[in-house]
């Protein structure tokens, strides 16, 4: 254990917020080479975000070192310097930048004394952090209990350095040439290729006739084309008695929606033959809907509605198959929509394979709705061709750890190639089931994990193996061995299968961790869907990992009333492993260092009782923490959506994940009551939101990062005592921060002016609205001003006994605020807003470079912050919106008006 002294860490102090919530917005559109697409995982942390934390949660504050930085200034300047390493750091580009990764690997070992501490996570799921750990330089320790992330860690964290810097051995293509230099992973995942490129080959051989060219009509241009896909209707037979025909279940009509190459579907039905065929039709003109819904369906023969109960039912007794709607061609750069031919519905009526997954679909009603159709089982996701096709491939997985050794490579690196073709048979998978669907809008083949549920799809597309287009077998492959290519390939990484709860205590370690989200996501129930080709593929090479036949689902720690029973026993089973795990974690911290725990924050809500709704996943996170013994030191919000897009403005709408920093609960940290507690909160609470504003903390995160502190106080003793001796919950101490946060913003109103403070008194009461001039002239009396006052401040209109205020919308565009002589902070922040929204940051950048407003910057930030909150709770979005967009770009409003910035009008300067 070190026995450096406990110093406070940058994390605990200040983060630059804003570069690292726009970096992993940013980081959502990136596809190609990103670690996400080596394989799905669901709900991972964007990498951005996990390489800030982990940095921050290493590196000491400067007021921790009064010897270099003695002053105030001389800290904040500091901080600033370690800010840019930050936001350096978390833009993508440079992620394999040179420069970058030795600035922040030497900031690194400077700050450790040239010995960094082990990264550990003990809830791996999808690898960010122990990623984010490897690009810092860092050796990491990871563990799931989950099979197939502990492959998905190994194919990214253990496997590539092993093999760093070697050049491939699989036999090259014809005129290729290799490259010169076979830096990291470069090599490893050319490999990946080659020997993929000799499974797509061989299965080709083996199955490609099942997959014959679709001929294209005349007015297409004729000729033959290669299939991308088929897209096929759930059909069940009609309950009418007089009826009896096949009914497409169809839910949409569209397949192309793209401007001037619109294409819908247009069913032909033969009343004599109760059959319904359907012709491809081009342009505009589909009909809404289609011919089942959440109520139920209606055959296309008779008109007939029959009730969803009813469809469910006839599923489950067998009687769910399947149509050909239209086969999808590869044009000239465009799809090519064919009608449906008996020959191609022919050719998709292959016998399976005898030892392809049959395994059980798991009972969850609340994400696996597809056994309620009878499809109940493994095999019964996929067509009888994609399962021929899926174990073709599987096979062929196997047999390429044999072909490496034939070509030179040790056992070591055939057991590797092994895993690598494993995860391109998942990935295919993922492309290649009857849970895909077609996308009109995108005009491509669709994930099964579109979202993390496995639902009834009623029109599904079947891929072709051998296109160059969606859903494709080497074009799964691309990606595989693109994000192979950017891995760090660097440092010692452990993955074990492991059971959070049974961490080991030594030797120290610095944790960092995801850990499940209440009852959010399944992932063992949907990892199923992985696991079961994965065991098929890799048991021979990797058996320890594959003693079950689906993944375990037993010990998995998530709140899961299917499993435990009911709701209570569900939330008792994960509040009971969190606490566990988490003094686990406390026992293994090396204590010179905070751990850090990522949680999602919009979890399942419930009402309670004078409360209003609460997250129920969030207080069980926060109170297995406490009663582990951990104090929290800080609460940081992680947005991944940009706030420009937003519909909804909630108290954490913006907040994808609060990032909670962490460290053991002093010894003797006593017992207070009630009000002592309210004292602490009382004293401290204002001088955290001032440095959180200092630090431009959003608007709409503001109150989960006041959360820090204030759990601060909550946590730092072993027991608060309720006025009838009882405990303190952690939900009332919640209640009683954003209490003490409300007034803490209420008692800022004394930095403003007092037309300014009137303003905010009626905005609360009636926002925008119009009031009586009788209620207006009543609050002036309390707030020491006047109507005439007001008016002429240009904060309020009069019309006879009528008033409102005068929001963005509503100012005088020539306004100047050297020529006003009643200037009042209301106005400026309101002119601000209107110049950001309509004319850009340096139309802004200009008012804020006049003097007078200047003199009052601070408090006009305040006030955003203050009109944020209350246009919140009177359900104001777009007007909550235009604050936050202020203090958002607060910091570049101050650098432009600091350089001289003139904004779009002259007069405002």
């Amino acid at each position: 254990m070190r026995s450096e002294a406990h110093k406070k860490k940058l994390i605990e102090v200040a983060l630059p917020l804003d570069a690292i919530n726009a970096a992993s917005a940013r980081e959502k559109s990136i596809r190609h080479g990103h670690p996400s697409t080596l394989h799905l995982w669901w709900a991972r942390r964007p990498l951005a975000a996990c390489r800030a934390v982990l940095f921050a949660q290493l590196i000491d504050d400067p007021s921790e070192h009064p010897d270099r930085f003695p002053t105030e200034e001389d800290q904040e300047q500091e901080r600033q310097r370690l800010f840019g390493i930050i936001e350096r750091m978390v833009l993508w580009e440079n992620t394999t930048d040179a420069g970058v990764i030795s600035e922040v690997r030497r900031t690194i070992r400077e700050a450790t004394g040239d010995d960094p501490p082990t990264i550990l996570d003990p809830f791996a799921g999808g690898g960010s952090i122990p990623l984010s750990a490897q690009h810092l330089g860092l050796d990491v320790e990871t563990s799931d209990l989950n099979p197939v992330a502990v492959i998905i860690n190994k194919a990214m964290l253990e496997l590539p350095p092993k093999f760093r810097d070697q050049a491939p051995i699989g036999p090259a293509d014809e005129g290729r040439l290799d490259a010169n230099e076979w830096s990291g992973a470069k090599g490893l995942a050319e490999d990946v290729r080659r020997y993929a490129r000799w499974m797509a080959d061989e299965a080709r051989k083996k199955i490609g006739h099942h997959y014959p060219d679709v001929q294209v009509p005349r007015e297409s241009g004729g000729g033959a084309a290669t299939p991308i896909a088929w897209l096929w209707a759930r059909t069940i037979t009609c309950p009418n008695p007089a009826c009896g025909a096949r009914m497409p279940l169809i839910n949409s009509w569209q397949l192309s929606r793209r401007k001037t190459r619109e294409a819908w579907l247009a069913p032909e039905v033969d009343q004599a033959a109760k059959t319904v065929r359907f012709e491809v039709r081009r342009g505009k003109g589909w009909p809404k809907g289609g011919t089942v819904g959440r109520s139920g369906a209606t055959c296309l023969v008779c008109d007939g509605a029959i009730p969803l109960k009813a469809v469910r039912d006839a599923a489950k007794h067998g009687d769910l198959g399947s149509q050909l709607l239209c086969v999808v061609g590869e044009g000239n750069r465009k799809r090519i929509y064919v009608n449906a031919s008996d020959g191609h519905a022919v050719a998709a009526a292959v016998v399976p394979p005898d030892d392809v997954p049959t395994g059980d679909l798991p009972v969850n009603p609340r994400a696996i709705t597809a056994p309620n159709y009878g499809i109940d089982s493994h095999d019964k996701l996929f067509t009888d061709r994609q399962l021929l096709a899926m174990a073709t491939f599987s096979d062929l997985a196997q047999q390429v750890r044999a072909r490496v050794i034939a070509d030179g490579g040790s056992e070591t690196y055939a057991d590797a190639l092994a895993v690598y073709m494993t995860l391109a048979v998942g990935r295919f998978s993922n492309r290649s089931s009857s849970q895909c669907f077609w996308d009109a809008g995108g005009e491509g083949i669709m994930q099964v994990f579109a979202r993390n549920a496995l639902p009834m799809i009623w029109v599904y597309a079947e891929g072709n193996p051998f296109s160059d287009s969606t859903g494709n077998f080497l074009g799964q492959v691309d990606y595989l061995a693109n994000a192979i290519e950017r891995l760090p390939a660097t440092g010692a990484a452990t993955v074990l299968q492991r059971d959070a709860r049974a961490l080991p205590a030594e030797p120290k370690v610095v944790v960092s961790t995801d850990p499940p989200y209440y009852d959010n996501v399944p992932y063992a129930d949907l990892s199923d869907f992985f696991y079961v080709w994965f065991r098929r593929t890799l048991r021979d090479v990797k058996p320890e990992l594959f003693t079950t036949l689906l993944v375990p689902k037993t010990e998995e720690m998530i709140a899961e009333p299917a499993r435990q029973g009911t709701w209570e026993a569900a939330a008792s089973y994960f509040e009971d492993g969190l606490r566990t795990t988490f003094a686990r974690i406390r026992d293994a911290q090396d204590p010179a260092y905070p751990f850090t725990v990522f949680y999602a924050f919009k979890q399942t809500e419930e009402k309670d009782d004078g409360e209003g709704e609460v997250s129920t996943g969030w207080e069980t996170m926060l109170q297995g923490l406490i009663d582990a013994g951990i104090a929290i030191t800080g609460t940081w919000p992680v947005r991944t959506e940009q706030p420009g897009g937003l519909r909804q403005v909630g108290r954490a709408a913006l907040a994808s994940s609060i990032v909670l920093v962490c460290r053991q609960r002093e010894q003797g940290a006593g017992i207070v009551s009630r009000q002592a507690f309210i004292a602490a909160l009382r004293q401290e609470l204002p001088e955290a939101l001032r440095q959180l504003q200092l630090g431009n903390v959003a608007p709409v995160d503001l109150a989960q990062a006041a959360i820090g502190p204030g759990m601060g106080v909550f946590s730092r003793f072993e027991r608060i005592v309720e006025g009838d001796g009882s405990s303190m919950s952690v939900r009332a101490a919640l209640s009683l921060i954003n209490q003490v946060l409300d007034g803490v913003m209420a008692e800022q109103e004394s930095d403003f002016d007092a037309d300014t403070r009137w303003a905010i008194a009626w905005a609360e009461e009636f926002g925008l609205d119009v009031g009586s001039s009788g209620t207006a002239e009543t609050l002036c009396s309390a707030k020491g001003t006047s109507l005439r006052g007001l008016a002429q401040a240009g904060i309020l209109r009069l019309d006879g006994n009528r008033c409102w205020l005068r929001g963005p919308d509503d100012l005088d565009q020539d306004w100047d605020p050297d020529a006003d002589e009643r200037l009042t902070v209301w106005e400026i922040v309101h002119h601000l807003a209107r110049l950001l929204s309509d004319e850009g940051e340096t139309a802004a950048a200009g008012l804020l470079a006049n003097a007078r407003v200047r003199s009052r910057a601070e408090a006009a930030r305040e006030l955003a912050y203050r009109m944020f909150a209350v246009s919140e709770r009177r359900g104001r979005t777009d007007q909550a919106l235009q604050y936050n967009a202020l203090v958002a770009a607060w910091p570049e409003l101050l650098r432009q008006a600091r350089e001289g910035g003139s904004g779009g009008q002259g007069t405002l300067l």
